[in-house]
């Protein structure tokens, strides 16, 4: 089984779909898979529910993927960081 993939497109070809549920590594900022979160959100994939330690900060991260509005749900610990994530959950 080959696991090197010339881009996160190809690695994520075939596995996404709307209303997935995604388990995503990396604390902070530290560790993520940016590309592959990148990948998620030019897919268009949507209504995703997403378990991380955190969202992102605004611009980067999973940040991304709430900004275009493509996380339904967030299973998290931690809320600091990203202003918008904060305003959404204690809305």
């Amino acid at each position: 089984m080959n696991k090197i993939y010339s881009s996160a497109e190809a690695a994520l070809e075939g596995l996404l779909f709307d209303r997935m549920t995604i388990a995503s590594g990396g604390f902070g900022l530290c560790g993520i898979p940016e590309l592959l979160i990148s990948g998620v959100r030019d897919a268009g994939t949507k209504e995703i529910t997403i378990a991380s330690n955190n969202c992102g900060v605004d611009d980067f991260g999973l940040g991304i993927l709430l900004k275009t509005q493509q996380i339904k749900k967030m299973i998290s610990s931690y809320v600091g960081e990203n202003a918008e994530f904060m305003r959404q959950y204690l809305s």
